[in-house]
């Protein structure tokens, strides 16, 4: 069995495809809905596309020509991005648009302050553009990418505004998005490129600066030190009276605004020191840490110094 084959379960009726492979034996698997269900390897079976020549269309098959999942993004806008999956390791990218506007459309990847062109060209009504592929496994590894549309204007109108829309894949999310593609007619992770560039009404932004306090000064976000230390001795003047609770709830707080402030500041990572102890705090910070979507990834560092004390945290 491979990532991207379809299973069934042994003792049920759920049928999925495989999104990842443990060691032993374990297997997640992603069934209607999106939904990802962990199940052993001696528990599945392997689909066949024999199956439904020999028994007709009730294999898994006749799943993906019912009704695809609802796509967010206005109906009348029509642009989408398209992850068109090749096989079960790489990607093929689509530009569709499935509206009746024609657009010159412009895809590049981000790295930072610079960018790669992927595609550059006219995407009239109807089209899906293939401009890239892309390896599933690297997925951690992409750039982000940014999407620009300029309508295209052939007679006398009311003009359109331009747009963009920035992307960056993640893992947790980018599976939900298993739909029906337009125009491709196939499968694939979809994502609706809605407008987000609105039309500005001068008057009514004049009145809003008219009513700004011209005293106000934009705040800008502290930077934190690259080295956090939330021992209880580095945060409380006299820690020897407080509880447990007491303690770790001011060394939370202190990890939660160092964090916050780090991401806002634009850090790109941080190490938290926590020592050892009996564990409690290491493993608070670890489970707020895999529940924050600005977070790449997170390990235990300078063990060499710290042991298991200190968590190093990369920021995406």
């Amino acid at each position: 069995m491979n990532i991207g084959d379809r299973v069934r379960l042994l003792h049920g009726n759920e049928e999925g495809i495989i999104r990842k492979i443990s060691s032993g034996g374990r297997i997640q698997i992603e069934i209607e809905d999106g939904f990802i269900i962990p199940a052993m390897k001696s528990e599945l079976v392997l689909i066949h596309e024999s199956e439904k020549k020999h028994f007709g269309d009730k294999p898994v098959e006749e799943k993906e020509s019912e009704t695809p999942m609802p796509i967010s993004g206005p109906k009348d806008q029509g642009l989408y991005l398209a992850f068109l999956p090749i096989n079960d390791q790489s990607l093929s990218l689509y530009l569709i648009n499935d509206s009746a506007q024609a657009y010159l459309a412009h895809a590049s990847e981000v790295f930072g302050e610079n960018q790669r062109t992927l595609l550059a060209a006219v995407l009239n009504p109807g089209d899906a553009k293939k401009f890239d592929d892309r390896l599933l496994k690297e997925m951690d590894e992409w750039p982000a990418f940014l999407l620009r549309f300029i309508p295209i204007h052939n007679t006398l109108e009311k003009a359109k505004p331009a747009f963009e829309r920035q992307l960056k894949m993640k893992p947790t999310q980018f599976f939900k998005h298993l739909s029906k593609a337009p125009r491709l007619d196939k499968t694939a992770y979809l994502f609706a490129l809605e407008q987000t560039t609105k039309e500005l009404d001068i008057r009514a932004l004049n009145q809003e600066l008219e009513q700004i306090n011209p005293k106000s000064v934009v705040s800008i976000p502290v930077k934190p030190s690259r080295s956090i230390d939330l021992h209880i001795e580095k945060l409380a003047t006299d820690p020897k009276g407080m509880s447990n609770s007491e303690m770790l709830r001011i060394q939370l707080e202190s990890f939660e605004r160092n964090l916050d402030q780090a991401i806002a500041s634009g850090m790109d990572e941080i190490t938290f020191i926590h020592g050892i102890g009996n564990g409690v705090l290491r493993k608070e910070i670890h489970k707020r840490l895999s529940q924050h979507q600005n977070i790449k990834y997170f390990q235990d560092t300078q063990k060499d110094q710290w042991g298991y004390g200190a968590t190093l945290v990369r920021i995406s």
